[in-house]
């Protein structure tokens, strides 16, 4: 007697089409998709509506569509992010030698930062957020740092409806102070974060066209980031690290 099989086809269909999207492959028609299945395209109505009606995907033209938000705000960030990923990998790994402090790669999503990379530091007290961890940008210097590539008018708007208070000090209480913080970390090019008697520095990551698409960070105990010169080191690390990242991606720093 054979063993039955559970499997739900409909299911298995849809996770192979967000399996399809990659850093080679940023959009799909319809017809695209079925071709790979080797079925008609009305046959991935369904399946492709309902995947787009929970934000997996996002239809940018006729029968066209690329990975929606929810892919990436539910723990699929590697396949909307993989390729800044590979090329960031092992930059970070090196700045975490060279700094002996946790390096973690971060991108944004509506109003929070997630982690999509992070490369361990070796010391026995050390700070280390797990990939896929979210948090709200305005709490976190990585997340400011993301938030640094936008102006005034954009912070505004981002934020329209949203309360900033709750979250323990030094992040900003009020979207004011948020701007404020913004305005002087844009001017000075790096953001800083102290909690939780530990403390982060980060700084942001553009694109050829000089967008901010990525963050990435140093943090460790206040103990060791306290030390003389530490934080002036670990700026300078950073800033390198991220010059020769946009140097891969297209930017000139």
């Amino acid at each position: 007697m054979s063993e039955k099989d559970y499997t739900v086809p409909a299911l298995q269909k849809g996770l192979k089409i967000l399996e399809m999207f990659g850093s080679d492959c940023h959009r799909l028609t319809q017809s695209e998709m079925a071709d790979a299945f080797g079925v008609s395209a009305t046959s991935l109505y369904r399946i492709i509506q309902t995947l787009s009606s929970m934000g997996y995907l996002n239809k940018v033209g006729k029968n066209t569509y690329e990975l929606g938000s929810q892919v990436v705000s539910r723990g699929f960030s590697y396949l909307a992010s993989r390729e800044v990923v590979e090329i960031c990998a092992p930059y970070i790994t090196r700045l975490r030698d060279r700094t002996s402090l946790s390096s973690h790669l971060a991108i944004r999503e509506g109003t929070d930062v997630i982690y999509v990379f992070r490369a361990l530091a070796l010391q026995r007290l050390s700070v280390n957020v797990p990939v896929g961890t979210r948090f709200p940008c305005h709490t976190t210097a990585i997340g400011r740092a993301l938030l640094i590539g936008m102006s005034p008018t954009e912070l505004e708007e981002l934020y329209k409806g949203q309360r900033l208070d709750g979250y323990p000090e030094p992040a900003p209480q009020t979207l004011p102070d948020l701007i404020e913080l913004c305005a002087q970390e844009r001017a000075q090019g790096w953001s800083i974060h102290f909690s939780d008697y530990s403390t982060a520095i980060a700084v942001p990551i553009r694109n050829y066209s000089g967008e901010v698409i990525a963050a990435i960070n140093v943090s460790g105990s206040d103990p060791m980031m306290k030390r003389e010169g530490v934080q002036e080191r670990s700026i300078r690390a950073l800033q390198d690290t991220a010059n020769d990242i946009m140097k891969q991606l297209g930017s000139e720093g």
